[in-house]
């Protein structure tokens, strides 16, 4: 069986239809809030290795702009999204060392 982690916002449409697509499918899913349970800047830059920043950070977000980030500096984009969760593109589904943002939902399919 399959064993996946999603980083899930339940606020958010993408995610919660993300989540039901693997729930549709005999996996065992480990489903990660990472806004009650904020992310360390380790974990995400292990996460981050499989993406690239500007599909990573949620750059149309107020915070990142107010921030005034670069694309380019990977790390100052995971110190903000330690302490702005929200900055972190949703959801994230993780199978077996590979890693998809379920935007469309249909992408998570791509794992199986």
């Amino acid at each position: 069986m399959k064993k996946i982690i999603i980083y899930h916002n339940p606020s958010c449409s993408k995610s919660r239809e993300t989540l039901e697509i693997l729930r549709s499918k005999v996996v065992d899913i480990t489903v990660v809030e990472y806004l009650k349970t904020p992310l360390s800047f380790e974990k995400l830059s292990e996460i981050g290795k499989h993406f690239l920043p500007e599909d990573f950070v949620r750059k149309n977000e107020k915070t990142f702009k107010d921030l005034g980030l670069s694309i380019t500096d990977r790390n100052a984009i995971y110190r903000a999204i330690e302490e702005d969760p929200n900055l972190m593109q949703r959801p994230i589904v993780i199978c077996e060392g590979r890693a998809v943002i379920g935007r469309p939902p249909e992408r998570v399919l791509e794992l199986f």
